[in-house]
């Protein structure tokens, strides 16, 4: 069974003073790029994190197997606070990770795909996890990591030394699943390349961050090995390989924003899926959490 979690909560970290009717709009607009995405809400339990309470039950609990030094050394947020210097940082940014901890292990996870920024985080679940079970028994699944070996991390266009963000405040080092065709042809004709002479399309992220990276998101799209694609584009100039990686990344995009259209403008139906996903995933958590309890109050 497969678990996706749209998580409004942890969405309230960054955004607190967001009005309501954005973040229902927001909630929407994620599940049906979900759905346009290839996730089956007839394989799948996809449901709203707000809708299933035993999430913030279970990361009270945690939270008191989880000590304030290691969530200080978490990177993402130290990032985000040097990020936000003249703003108040609120405890939910802080404690953000055992939140996430409990998202993941209510449901006994056995294996949890992250992007490498996430790693660390999923460590700290893995921490929290053998911390309760060495007290209490085997009552957790330690979740193993999965790193895919390519395509985990899309850097920016522009400046390929640091990953492609959705919150980067140059627009252009971004390419977001909705944007217009005409801007993302506009964006990746603009992205980062050398200035090598002659052109060569080889993967090197040390001497060549540009390339490496249109190489690495060509991979993704085609499944195919860089090794293999360096030895295609051997002969291309820049320009062409651009052309050619636009061709197939529209492609892509074109198909997801048809059907992303055609299931947000459902809304019937794509409530329907939250509750029903939120009926199936408290079956799982209630479990959970039922013995969680049971050990404490024994």
């Amino acid at each position: 069974m497969f678990f996706f979690c749209i998580s409004d909560l942890h969405a309230l970290t960054v955004f607190p003073n967001q009005i309501q009717e954005s973040l229902n709009n927001r909630i929407l607009d994620t599940l049906a790029l979900f759905l346009s995405c290839g996730v089956d809400p007839n394989k799948s339990t996809v449901f709203l994190q707000s809708h299933v309470l035993e999430h913030t039950q279970l990361y009270w609990i945690l939270s008191n197997f989880s000590y304030f030094g290691e969530l200080s050394r978490m990177t993402q947020f130290k990032y985000k606070v040097n990020l936000n210097k003249n703003i108040p940082i609120n405890l939910s940014l802080f404690s953000y990770p055992v939140l996430m901890a409990a998202d993941i292990l209510l449901y006994q996870t056995n294996f949890v795909p992250v992007g490498l920024d996430q790693k660390q985080h999923l460590e700290l679940v893995q921490s929290i996890a053998h911390r309760f079970n060495k007290k209490y028994g085997d009552i957790f699944t330690i979740p193993s990591i999965i790193l895919n070996n390519i395509g985990y991390k899309i850097m920016a266009l522009q400046n390929p030394i640091k990953k492609m963000s959705k919150s980067d405040i140059n627009l252009n080092n971004s390419i977001f699943l909705l944007d217009d065709i005409k801007l993302i042809r506009m964006k990746l004709q603009k992205a980062l390349t050398d200035s090598n002479n002659p052109p060569q399309v080889i993967y090197d992220k040390d001497n060549k961050p540009g390339i490496s990276n249109l190489l690495m998101i060509l991979s993704s799209l085609t499944g195919k090995k860089i090794s293999k694609l360096e030895l295609e584009f051997e002969r291309y100039t820049y320009q062409n390989f651009k052309k050619y990686l636009l061709d197939i990344l529209i492609e892509v995009i074109l198909k997801i924003q048809k059907s992303y259209f055609i299931f947000r403008k459902d809304i019937y139906y794509l409530h329907e899926i939250l509750k029903n996903g939120a009926e199936n995933a408290r079956k799982y958590s209630k479990k959970t959490l039922y013995i969680v309890q049971n050990i404490l109050n024994s």
